[in-house]
């Protein structure tokens, strides 16, 4: 693939991988982070640059000789968002902003960025949610996302920028945080081999889809292979609730955690399963490892990863 990328937080949980996959197939890649990863190794021929989203001078600098440039840097999570919605706007949406004004000035018009397909759309009554439903976002962190999509669509209408847009949902696997702030799957397994109570927001009703991240890699993959253009639900197409994760949790370490139900957060949607049909057909993409199959792997991984 003879393609300049840039990706932006590419040592985190999914730029690590994506970083890894992307170099694989022939692509020059440039990561820029503020750390190198702390759960991968550097991959041989990759151009690693350490800096804040917000030093422009260094994005200015990052963004040379660019084709595309993979935005999955977000300052919050749902969870914390709502803490501080101005830290989360200026984080995330004035951060972006200033990228695409950055963009612009370098003449690099393919964007690739990684939106939430769990927070966008608010609680629905149609279930799998497909992309051109309604967006009702109940949280800072999904309002954001809705801002800066917009943003996109802007920039793509006055400066013929190129995006893609990927609403993903739940994704988890090796790598990911298990500090407790985000993901019911990694926080579950790390609360089980800590030997602490398992605690859940609500009854544990709500329901979410999850991805395992080699699923959500293989689709970036293509898609930049094949320069997809447009808005996309990058999820698993099938819904789990929280009790159910408890269930395989239970089942993949062979133990019955003690379990702890919380008052229920207001920001938390009750019910997501994304509609992945239009990814589907745009590139015969198919989500392959189970849930049990993925939270296996995840188990394995985290019990041979430093603690």
């Amino acid at each position: 693939m003879d393609k300049r990328i840039l990706i932006l937080g590419g040592n985190g949980f999914i730029g690590s991988h994506l970083t890894e996959a992307l170099a694989a197939t022939g692509a020059r890649v440039r990561v820029l982070d503020r750390f190198g990863s702390l759960r991968a190794d550097p991959v041989h021929g990759v151009d690693y640059r350490y800096a804040d989203f917000v030093d422009i001078a260094a994005v200015a600098e990052s963004l040379a000789d660019i084709d595309l440039v993979i935005h999955l840097i977000s300052t919050t999570v749902p969870g914390t968002a709502n803490l501080d919605p101005v830290g989360d706007i200026e984080g995330n949406l004035t951060g972006t902003v200033r990228l695409l004004q950055q963009m612009r000035d370098a003449g690099v018009s393919r964007l690739l960025f990684l939106s939430s397909g769990g927070t966008v759309y608010g609680n629905t009554r149609t279930v799998p949610i497909p992309e051109d439903h309604r967006l009702n976002p109940l949280s800072s962190y999904g309002i954001v996302k809705v801002a800066i999509e917009h943003y996109i669509a802007m920039f793509g209408a006055l400066f013929g920028f190129r995006p893609l847009v990927l609403r993903v949902s739940n994704p988890y696997g090796p790598r990911q945080s298990h500090l407790g702030v985000q993901g019911v799957i990694s926080t579950f397994f790390q609360r089980i081999l800590d030997g602490d109570p398992i605690r859940i927001w609500g009854d544990g009703a709500a329901v979410r889809d999850y991805l395992y991240v080699s699923d959500l890699v293989s689709f970036i993959v293509e898609a930049v292979r094949h320069d997809l253009t447009g808005t996309f639900n990058i999820g698993s197409g099938h819904g789990a609730s929280v009790n159910d994760i408890l269930t395989v949790v239970s089942e993949v370490t062979g133990t019955a955690p003690v379990v702890q139900y919380l008052p229920a957060r207001g920001f938390d949607v009750k019910n997501v399963v994304l509609d992945i049909a239009k990814a589907r057909n745009a590139l015969h993409w198919v989500p392959q490892v189970s849930l049990h199959t993925g939270c296996e792997r995840y188990w394995h991984w985290l019990n041979r990863s430093p603690r």
